[in-house]
């Protein structure tokens, strides 16, 4: 199989995007697969994706910006010229390497090359990460053959539903959750609830301020772990907080990110398609803060699915402040149970099979 894979702009769109491509090699190794992704040459897929060892072929592409200030008009109108120009980039590509299917994981460059490829007759299908679906997966709808989606609640606000595939998101197969009390002992926690808080990788101020009070309150309690990670180039916000050292890990990253989620008993976070992915695969209980940045706020809609499951409490970034969060992570801390219950809702959710129910609808069509 021959397949070309479009991929940008968030871990979201391009860490899927690398667990279908993984999936594939697995599938056919070797000289059996051939896998060319296509993103843009100053964005986060450039470096994610020839880390990953997989051919990468660069095209300048931006994203239209919503709200209309005189700087975002100039910025959208070079959009638009970058667009008007990558079809014929594009179909070189295309040409040159001859694939069975292309495949678009939501970002803006999956649009031109998506529309190109279903023009050159060639088969096509996304993927959409969130649960709302962003504009590029709506412009395409039309377009590719197969819709591939994270949940039931997608197919309800796309254009051609029929299209629709549920499969769930898919997580790279050489990524591995650990025994959580084994992870802890990695970590080198005590035994004790403990709590995962991170605002992503660039961090979250107000996230941070509220854990900064959330730890005053978890040393009062006593036996409770935390692990925060609060971004980077921010500085150290937690300069004189007095921290419990033998409880308390505190560091601008977490570059062991999966060996800390699989210590933890509650996660508190932000509500993007990756950190809902990882979540429900290991499985555990989370406060959902979805950022009210997200373009059409697609975290909200994230966070609600988790909620509707029983698998999350969610505070929106209006309402989140030190005291709620400390009233609402103490309320599930006193009750172990709702933990353990939101913890089997979670992995309800989780999406084992997603890359090989992607892989299966690819095949239908190339079939």
């Amino acid at each position: 199989m021959r397949a070309i894979i479009a991929a940008g702009g968030s871990a979201g769109h391009v860490n899927p995007a690398l667990a279908i491509a993984d999936k594939i090699k697995e599938i056919y190794p070797g000289a059996m697969s051939a896998v060319l992704f296509i993103g843009t040459p100053g964005g986060m897929e450039a470096r994610l994706i020839k880390e990953a060892g997989y051919d990468f072929a660069p095209i300048k592409m931006a994203g239209l910006q919503r709200s209309l200030s005189p700087k975002n008009i100039i910025r959208n109108i070079k959009a638009a010229h970058l667009y008007l120009h990558a079809g014929r980039k594009v179909r070189a590509i295309i040409k040159r390497f001859n694939p069975d299917i292309v495949i678009g994981a939501g970002a803006y460059i999956s649009v031109p090359v998506l529309k190109t490829a279903a023009k050159m007759g060639i088969k096509t299908a996304v993927h959409e990460s969130n649960s709302y679906p962003g504009m590029a997966v709506k412009l395409l709808s039309r377009y590719v053959d197969k819709i591939f989606v994270a949940d039931e609640d997608v197919k309800k606000r796309i254009p051609n539903p029929e299209k629709c595939i549920v499969t769930g998101n898919p997580l790279r197969t050489n990524i591995k959750m650990q025994d959580r009390e084994a992870a802890r002992k990695k970590l080198g926690l005590p035994e004790g609830l403990t709590i995962l808080s991170s605002g992503g990788s660039n961090g979250s101020k107000a996230i941070t301020n509220a854990v900064i009070a959330l730890l005053a309150w978890e040393n009062e309690c006593g036996g409770i772990n935390h692990i925060h990670s609060y971004g980077r180039n921010r500085g150290n916000p937690f300069e004189g907080v007095k921290l419990n050292s033998e409880r308390t890990i505190i560091k601008e990253y977490l570059d062991n990110m999966y060996t800390c989620l699989s210590a933890a008993d509650l996660v508190i976070s932000r509500s993007g398609a990756m950190s809902r992915t990882e979540i429900t695969a290991a499985g555990r209980a989370s406060v959902q803060i979805p950022w009210a940045g997200s373009a059409e706020y697609h975290q909200y809609y994230n966070a609600l699915a988790m909620v509707k499951k029983g698998a999350a409490v969610m505070i929106e970034d209006k309402e989140l402040s030190a005291k709620k969060l400390v009233e609402v992570v103490s309320r599930l801390c006193q009750t172990p149970g709702k933990l353990r219950d939101m913890e089997i809702r979670a992995k309800e959710m989780s999406s084992e099979y997603a890359a090989d129910k992607i892989l299966g609808g690819v095949l239908d069509l190339i079939k």
